[in-house]
């Protein structure tokens, strides 16, 4: 009986003392900071393999409302010679690029090599700046 309670005890240093070991080594880096930022600096993104290679972006146009919120239009163009149905919506970004103001995902058809405008406003005065994401609707 001894003998086996020597052997459990043994067990349970051993277990313990394992347990206290770890190869961490505290907090990383993030990788690849310098790669991949186009939603933080381009005013439009496509987010789906699909959409960028059947959407692109004709023109983007912005303004100050009389209230002082962000309105924000784009010409969105069909590139392929069949009707497709995208996704989109905007991020409303205060002066240092945080999103203030997320606008919900509206879906857009598009007729074969046509061009849509969608339009967006922001719901308060602290967005200056905007990135409009599409994506392939599912």
């Amino acid at each position: 009986m001894k003998t086996f309670i020597a052997l459990f005890s043994v067990a349970v240093l051993a277990v313990i003392a394992s347990g206290c070991a770890t190869s961490e080594t505290g907090a990383y880096a993030p990788q690849n900071t310098d790669k991949y930022t186009y939603e933080a600096t381009a005013p439009f993104v496509l987010m789906s393999p699909g959409a960028q290679t059947s959407v692109t972006v004709a023109d983007i146009r912005s303004e100050t409302l009389p209230d002082g919120r962000l309105q924000v239009a784009a010409n969105v163009r069909n590139r392929e010679n069949r009707r497709i149905q995208v996704q989109a919506n905007c991020d409303f970004k205060d002066t240092n690029g945080i999103v203030v103001d997320p606008s919900p995902w509206q879906t857009l058809i598009l007729t074969e090599n046509s061009m849509e405008t969608i339009q967006f406003a922001s719901m308060n005065k602290d967005a200056k700046r905007y990135t409009i994401r599409v994506r392939e609707a599912r």
